[in-house]
Order: C-alpha cells, then structure tokens, then sequence
C-alpha cells in the first residue's frame, strides 16, 4: 500500500510555470507505475501524464504535451509534474496517482487502473 500528497499547486499568468510534487510513503515506492490527473469544475477526471515504475517510459495526454514534463526519483519517493507555458485551460485540481498494473499495457491513460490516489493540489491559470 502507498499512501500520496500533492505540493506545488497555486495561481499562476498565462505563460508561467510551477512543478507539481508527490510524496509517497509506504513500501516498495519504486514497483509502482505513477500517473497524473486533473479535473476541472463540471468535468470528468482526466489523464495528464504518467511514468513507469522505472521512469523509463513516459506518457502524455496530447492537450500537454511539449509542455509537461513528468519525472520520478525512486530514492526520494517522489514523483514531480513540471509545467510550463500554462494555459487558462490547465485549471483544475491535479491529482497523483499510483498502481502496479503491468509495464507497457495501455492503463497508464485510465483512472481506473489505479488504486491509490492523492488528496489533489489546485492550479489556477489566469488569463
């Protein structure tokens, strides 16, 4: 079991930056795949990004990609979402991840494919 908590949320202008942190406790930190998610008001949870067990392999949802960048450090339990050029569009509660579902299958993208969830950390994008 792991248990995860967001840092790093905040409001921020068009155009800036933050980095998105998650801190997870418990065993075997670096068995787990990691994604992210976000969700905003009125709308269904959605994938963002994720990173295997390894952070050998990285994926991206298309709306972020070329300008997130998901990262992991096994020694540290920690798993980071860097953000940049953010966009009004990118406000919504973001929310850490994690599950042992197999490397290379296509559960990185589904909410349902993870067990173990953080409490989600706000970004506000002003325009």
């Amino acid at each position: 079991q792991v248990q995860l908590v967001e840092s790093g949320g905040g409001l921020v202008q068009a155009g800036g930056s933050l980095r998105l942190s998650c801190a997870a406790s418990g065993r075997s930190f670096s068995s787990y795949q990691m994604g992210w998610f976000r969700q905003a008001p009125g709308k269904e949870r959605e994938f963002v990004a994720a990173i295997t067990w390894n952070g050998g392999g990285t994926y991206y949802a298309d709306s972020v990609k070329g300008r997130f960048t998901i990262s992991r450090d096994n020694a540290k339990n920690t798993v980071t979402l860097q953000m940049n050029s953010l966009k009004p569009e990118d406000t919504a509660v973001y929310y850490c991840a994690a599950d042992r579902f197999p490397e290379g299958s296509a559960s990185y993208y589904y909410t349902r494919s993870y067990d173990y969830w953080g409490q989600g950390t706000q970004v506000t994008v002003s325009s």
